[in-house]
């Protein structure tokens, strides 16, 4: 009876697991959002993800979150961003948290909010990992 059931134990199936892509392409985001990632960059933001939440969210569609190596880098990305979107979109954020002492700030633009952090901030709370139910947005290189 022993040698029956390590018998079956040792005779698994091989069972395929298709993964789904969970990527979102750049050239779907609208303009706000491309324009939002595109000014952090031009202020050197690093680790720069956009995440696609529209499946599993409700209150916004995109998240972007971007680090910067010190307070004030963190507060010229914000103020870039939003200057950018002002003069080029018309757009303002609805609220902008956090930006006086720059360790996270959040910028509220309805259909995406921007999450600017600090180095130790980031790792701290970890979006990408509470979010990991989102796609990605598959980043250009030269973004």
């Amino acid at each position: 009876m022993m040698e029956q059931i390590q018998e079956k134990t040792l005779q698994r199936e091989s069972v395929s697991i298709e993964i789904e892509q969970n990527s979102t392409p750049f050239a779907e985001l609208d303009e706000n959002v491309k324009l939002a990632l595109h000014s952090a960059s031009e202020k050197k933001a690093f680790a720069l993800v956009a995440l696609d939440l529209r499946e599993i969210a409700s209150f916004t569609e995109f998240f972007i979150i971007a680090s910067g190596a010190n307070q004030r880098q963190v507060q010229a990305i914000a103020d870039e961003i939003e200057e950018q979107l002002k003069k080029q979109l018309s757009s303002r954020p609805v609220r902008t948290e956090g930006y006086g002492s720059a360790e996270w700030v959040l910028m509220d633009y309805g259909d995406f909010i921007v999450h600017i952090f600090e180095q130790k901030a980031r790792e701290f709370y970890d979006l990408e990992r509470l979010w990991r139910d989102a796609k990605k947005v598959e980043l250009p290189e030269d973004l």
